[in-house]
């Protein structure tokens, strides 16, 4: 039985039916893993193609993981897991409580038919060039959180434009990619709105705010709050154990800051709540039950998960502002 087989008029693409005869062969293990495939010139010369047919059949196999290439020698039969539609790059910046409900939202959502590698970049630019680089051509989506990092687009340029999908934070530079994304700017002007009332019982709020990983967006939100309802502030790029002042509320991106403000009020004997007042990013379980229970500014990750999971498998080429809320306990 030929391997491939092609036939005129029946309204599929001829590189599709490349695809086809070859996934055809794996399941009935005439193509074992390791086997060679017909050389692109064999294929194209015995059915009258252009090689860039023969190729682009090739290519799409290779980024669903079934074939993979060796400069110079051919294309060789890598998984008999032809039932892989999808083979998607997912690049996280990091992995927490809150980035894994997200990454677990999106495996429930993406579907049987789509294996899915996911890789950190730990907010390192090179570390982010060489995953990018090593992965381009290898996957059919390409999904990446580029946080704040400069360069990052440049980057991100250099893989297939209609196979990418921009998670967690975009820019200008990316706004031609499809993406779910926090608005951070609005997201915590909104939140500062809702817990305005609270807010006046303090005489000033203080944001620590490294500036490294933390999007730019939440200070700028939260400088056109204050500005706008005339709260007296102070932006501090690390809280070093500074003295706690009574009346002050601190707006704590990092939870490594978060630890460290709360082992200093007790060291100090203050009560949160009442002597001062802490707003923390992003929920966690813990959050519910520290110090009686921490107020928050978070999107939904489940739902960051689930959208963007919606979105790849659809192939849908829009761009998504994630809900935001301020979730109010004790703590403010």
């Amino acid at each position: 039985m030929k391997l491939i087989t092609i036939q005129n008029n029946i309204g599929v693409p001829k590189y599709r039916q490349i695809i086809g005869s070859i996934e055809k062969a794996i399941e009935e293990s005439r193509l074992p893993r390791g086997v060679k495939l017909p050389s692109v010139n064999k294929i194209s010369m015995e059915f009258s193609l252009s090689r860039d047919t023969v190729l682009l059949a090739y290519e799409e196999l290779k980024k669903r993981g079934i074939v993979f290439a060796i400069p110079g020698k051919g294309y060789y039969v890598k998984s008999t897991e032809v039932a892989i539609e999808q083979k998607i790059f997912l690049l996280f910046d990091e992995l927490n409580s809150f980035k894994e409900d997200l990454y677990n939202a999106f495996l429930a959502n993406i579907g049987s038919k789509a294996r899915v590698d996911i890789f950190f970049h730990h907010f390192n630019i090179n570390v982010f060039r060489k995953l990018v680089d090593d992965a381009n051509g290898n996957y059919t989506r390409y999904v990446i959180m580029p946080t704040n990092l400069s360069l990052a687009a440049d980057v991100i340029k250099t893989l297939p434009v209609d196979e990418v999908f921009i998670l967690d934070q975009t820019n200008s530079e990316l706004e031609a990619y499809p993406s779910v994304h926090q608005n951070f700017a609005k997201d915590i002007y909104d939140a500062l709105l809702q817990g305005r009332q609270r807010l006046q019982m303090y005489r000033k709020m203080i944001l620590i705010f490294p500036g490294f990983r933390e999007p730019l967006g939440m200070k700028e939100g939260f400088l056109k709050f204050c500005s706008d309802y005339q709260f007296e502030f102070e932006v501090i790029p690390e809280f070093d154990q500074r003295a706690i002042s009574n009346g002050e509320v601190y707006i704590i991106p990092n939870d490594r800051d978060l630890v460290r403000v709360i082992e200093k009020s007790n060291a100090m004997g203050l009560v949160l709540g009442t002597d001062f007042g802490i707003i923390s990013y992003n929920e966690t379980p813990l959050k519910k039950i520290v110090a009686n229970g921490i107020t928050t500014i978070s999107t939904d990750f489940i739902a960051m998960g689930r959208i963007m999971a919606q979105m790849v498998a659809e192939s849908r080429k829009t761009q998504i502002q994630n809900q935001s809320a301020l979730i109010m306990r004790r703590s403010l």
